[in-house]
């Protein structure tokens, strides 16, 4: 079982980050509980989780959406969770990987580690320190491990859940920070509304009749960007999506 102790440490760090805005998890986990449980404590933190409870669930959910991290079990019901790890290289896929498993062994975590994944937790384990691990994995991959993510006049205090520009504060919605750490992280990439709707709303964009709403996202949060003084960073790149782009 998973314990859920909660060190005090732990719990301020949780309170106070603001990575977990923008993260989009798979939970590759063939027990039920434990995946629920991980969701549960996950979704009270912020952070959007998809579930996948075997091999070939978790592929077509791989191939369909891009996500930030992937918590990964090895030992699957209809296969093995290291044969996820060599498609995810062959598809050349950049999310990062935390295995969570009962093998305990050295071969075992040489083997993961050899085939691309980035941390390895044996279970039992803390949810608070998955959290930890997996917020530090992604502030290493996405902005370099930094508390703070700068571009230009533009600064996002990690801790204090603040976006600011030119020292001025602005009042963005989750949604909206959400969307901005997506743009900065994807910097001169043209990113599709069907990319931003998976990443906002994970495999729910695909009951949506349309993606309007990426349009009124993307329309509020320039409004308020251009108002406080910031560059006009957000392109509109005709018929394929939108695209952050240093100006300067």
């Amino acid at each position: 079982m998973i314990n859920f102790n909660k060190e005090p440490f732990y719990s301020v760090f949780l309170q106070n980050s603001f990575v977990n805005c923008s993260m989009k998890i798979l939970i590759i986990e063939d027990e039920r509980e434990i995946a629920q449980s991980i969701k549960d404590y996950f979704k009270t933190n912020g952070i959007q989780c998809e579930t996948a409870e075997n091999y070939n669930l978790a592929l077509t959910k791989i191939d369909s959406y891009d996500y930030d991290c992937i918590l990964l079990d090895l030992m699957l019901p209809d296969g093995d969770g290291f044969d996820i790890l060599k498609e995810l290289k062959a598809k050349n896929k950049t999310e990062g990987v935390i295995i969570i498993s009962a093998k305990e062994n050295l071969e075992t975590r040489l083997e993961g580690f050899n085939l691309g994944a980035d941390d390895y937790l044996t279970k039992p384990f803390h949810l608070a320190e998955l959290l930890v691990r997996m917020q530090a994995l992604i502030r290493r991959k996405n902005f370099k491990g930094s508390n703070s993510v700068i571009f230009n006049e533009i600064v996002v205090e990690v801790f204090s859940k603040t976006v600011f520009v030119n020292d001025t504060k602005l009042d963005l919605t989750k949604k909206e920070l959400d969307l901005l750490l997506f743009l900065i992280g994807n910097e001169n990439k043209v990113l599709s509304k069907s990319a931003i709707a998976e990443h906002l709303s994970g495999d729910m964009a695909d009951m949506l009749d349309n993606h309007d709403f990426i349009y009124a996202h993307i329309k509020n949060l320039k409004k308020k960007l251009t108002h406080a003084g910031s560059g006009d960073y957000i392109k509109t790149v005709y018929g394929l999506g939108y695209k952050w782009e240093n100006e300067q």
